[in-house]
């Protein structure tokens, strides 16, 4: 299933208990062994918990499953992450390539996505195009792994490269140049169309002045990411993409400090909200625009009847929901809001939470 599905369907999801475990993991022996001792202790806390706080003829299932998923879940093939959610209805696994806050284990009426919400965020689809003096390449990716090579009627370039071509002219300096601006526009028309079909944006690996001269003739500029350039002598995909995912991720944290200007702009329109109280109120009516979190801050409460809450400390005590903000984050998310979780210094002006409102 893919992520947004995952989203949707836990998001959704209401039952009690909900049981979310969030853990750090790593890619490589000796240390998937500490994973294997880590899992099994947070497994036995959701055990513990549950057999303590529910009537055990009501989570027979739940139960079962919190002994039984660890035969499920391959250790040697993590990630950065792994998100475990169980109900008596719900078992999904989900790792991760973006580290978690903290180790723990979350028990409500609802699951804790907020580490979905993060992942989903910061998991990016695009293409990368790598222009070579007698090859063009485009690929898919997704983050810092390449998916697949697109071959189709347009790609791989093979014929036509300009440094291929009358070798004789190449020292016919405006013949090169005029040859090189047609040999871009075609590329160019080329992944317009795939843009066309997929939605992607494409990052280019290529030198500084090939990118300018394609962004002459380009029909759609803004339908590039920006480019990179590499040793000639690492031009494996598996480096390829470690490099362009470096410019993503810039483009990212761009971003998110882009969403946070645009909540303090607000603040002057009194479309900003500050007080946890009024956010979820504001969150379940589907009044929120924009939801910005600091990547630390969690809240525990307990629920009252008239969509309220009271704050606690421990999320321990009876009744509690562990940390509002992740419910929060889903009602502006399922109303077609966006969400933002965040560790950049711009936020602390604003608080440790902050919505932007529609109305």
């Amino acid at each position: 299933m893919a992520l947004k599905e995952t989203l949707q369907q836990l998001g959704a999801e209401k039952n009690n208990p909900c049981v979310s475990i969030s853990m750090n993991t790593h890619r490589t022996r000796p240390k998937t062994d500490q994973d294997k001792i880590l899992l099994k202790n947070l497994l036995k806390e959701a055990h513990d918990r549950v057999s303590k706080e529910y009537d055990k003829s009501t989570v027979e299932s739940l139960l079962n499953k919190i002994k039984t998923v660890r035969d499920e879940i391959d250790i040697s093939a993590n990630l950065d992450s792994l998100h475990i959610f169980l109900s008596n209805d719900t078992q999904e696994i989900v790792k991760s390539p973006w580290v978690a806050s903290r180790n723990r284990v979350n028990i409500s009426t609802q699951f804790a996505i907020r580490p979905l919400i993060k992942a989903y965020n910061r998991s990016e689809p695009y293409l990368i195009m790598v222009l070579s003096q007698n090859k063009v390449t485009l690929y898919e990716a997704v983050n810092d792994s390449i998916i697949q090579e697109v071959k189709n009627d347009d790609f791989p370039f093979t014929e036509n490269i300009p440094a291929t071509l009358y070798p004789e002219k190449l020292g016919d300096a405006k013949y090169v140049d005029d040859l090189t601006r047609n040999f871009f526009n075609e590329i160019d028309k080329s992944l317009v169309r795939m843009h066309k079909e997929t939605d992607l944006k494409c990052v280019v690996v290529t030198t500084e002045a090939n990118y300018y001269k394609l962004m002459q003739v380009a029909d759609m500029p803004n339908l590039y990411h920006g480019y990179v350039t590499i040793n000639s002598n690492k031009n494996t995909p598996h480096y390829i993409v470690k490099e362009t995912w470096k410019l993503i991720e810039k483009l990212q944290s761009e971003r998110r400090s882009e969403a946070i200007e645009e909540v303090k702009k607000a603040v002057s329109k009194g479309n900003v909200l500050t007080d946890l109280q009024d956010i979820y109120r504001a969150a379940v009516s589907g009044r929120g625009d924009l939801l910005v979190v600091h990547q630390n801050y969690r809240q525990p409460v307990v629920m009252n009847d008239n969509n309220s809450f009271e704050m606690v400390d421990d999320p321990s005590t009876p009744g509690a929901i562990d940390d509002i903000t992740s419910k929060i984050a889903w009602e502006v998310i399922s109303k077609k809001g966006r969400t933002i979780f965040t560790e950049q210094d711009e936020l602390k002006e604003l608080g440790k939470i902050a919505l932007k409102t529609r109305y």
